[in-house]
């Protein structure tokens, strides 16, 4: 099967950082801690990584700028979202629009109307013109009589029920302390269904003033790209809704209540913190938190294969799951770097971490070759 575009142009990425590096796939994967047949599929197209870390080492492994990260991810992102997508959707979609459902056929004798059902309240024949009962005239209505003061006093009774009743249905349809629905913002317009990845328009920038608005240090561009897509991923966590990571109604409704806060620790404090329950090995500690998540107690990322990294140090689903957490704690820093502290813990490394760990040996390899070249050319006093 030939690769979509958006795979094309991931692969084309990723080709050009390759060339760029002048080295060839198996020494690249040996240093980004990923088989050189590997990459070589990644590189040509035929598929996508699972895991976006290991997309990340290999691009820094060949030395790639910040900007060229940020474009890279943003490339990975759609090409994951561009093989996710169903091929029945199409289908369907096109389906659906030459085979609309059918008309309902109009009824043989006459125009298509719904049948006539019992005569409500409204439509019976009030009391004084209703069909004599036994004893009446043929064709001669029934008409009840009241003395007259019986029949005045009735009427101001009558009058002070019907008062007294349209104040309570006041009082039931004018409720004082609930605030009006919030269903007069843009993402409730007809211009606005379900907002995606990929998406690039003013409901996208809807969505991002809102998370912004939320604590979600978010930059506000109309590009639902892969920034927007991990700080929606961690809104519809905390809010307690599944991660569905497109805004369907449940999260237009979390968005406009402004009752959720995305506010976290900074990158400061993470290192800080690292570094206070990391102590034998603080340095590398920060540095595997760094090259995973920047340092970022929000940052997500998706997997081809349906899976997520959540937090600081990105731990998966699978981790998650037997060290007893949820995503939700998982953004919680303090959970998290404890979390990852007891998987160090294991086997006193950072084996949970490969891409990272490979990416950290290297630095470490090119440092000493630097250092040592160094001392070797400096004078001698």
């Amino acid at each position: 099967m030939a690769a979509s575009s958006q795979t094309e142009k991931f692969a084309a990425c990723l080709r050009k950082l390759k060339d760029r590096s002048g080295r060839g796939y198996d020494r690249l994967g040996r240093e980004a801690g990923v088989s050189g047949s590997s990459l070589h599929r990644y590189c040509s197209g035929l598929s996508v990584p699972t895991d976006y870390r290991v997309v990340h080492s290999f691009a820094k492994v060949c030395g790639a700028s910040a900007e060229e990260l940020r474009e890279l991810h943003r490339l990975w992102a759609l090409a994951d979202t561009d093989r996710n997508t169903p091929a029945v959707t199409t289908a369907t979609a096109t389906a659906t629009e030459e085979d609309p459902a059918p008309a309902p056929a109009p009824a043989p004798d006459g125009p298509a109307a719904p049948a006539p059902t019992d005569p409500g309240p409204e439509d019976a024949a009030p009391p004084e013109t209703a069909p004599a009962g036994a004893g009446a005239g043929a064709g001669e209505p029934r008409r009840i009589r009241m003395p007259e003061r019986l029949s005045s006093r009735f009427a101001v009774l009558a009058t002070a029920v019907v008062a007294v009743t349209g104040l309570v249905a006041g009082f039931v349809w004018m409720p004082a302390d609930d605030p009006a629905p919030a269903d007069d913002g843009l993402l409730y317009s007809s211009a606005c269904g379900t907002v995606s990845m990929g998406q690039h328009d003013e409901c996208v920038r809807e969505v991002q003033k809102l998370l912004a608005r939320a604590g979600g240090g978010l930059a506000v561009d109309g590009d639902f790209g892969p920034e927007t897509l991990r700080r929606l991923t961690a809104f519809q966590v905390l809010a307690g809704m599944p991660a569905s990571s497109v805004v369907d109604g449940p999260t237009k409704k979390a968005l406009y209540a402004h009752e959720v806060s995305m506010e976290t620790w900074s990158q400061d404090r993470v290192a800080k913190r690292i570094r206070e329950v990391f102590t034998e090995d603080p340095r590398t500690a920060v540095a595997v938190a760094r090259c995973a998540s920047f340092l970022d107690p929000l940052w997500v990322l998706p997997n081809t294969n349906g899976s997520r990294n959540w937090g600081v140090f990105q731990i998966s689903d699978v981790r998650l799951r037997e060290l007893g957490g949820t995503p939700r704690r998982a953004f919680d820093p303090e959970w998290n770097i404890r979390a990852a502290h007891r998987l160090w813990s294991a086997r006193h490394d950072f084996h949970d971490w490969p891409s990272c760990e490979a990416a950290l040996k290297d630095a470490k390899g090119a440092k000493d070759a630097k250092d040592a070249k160094g001392t070797k050319d400096a004078p001698k006093g």
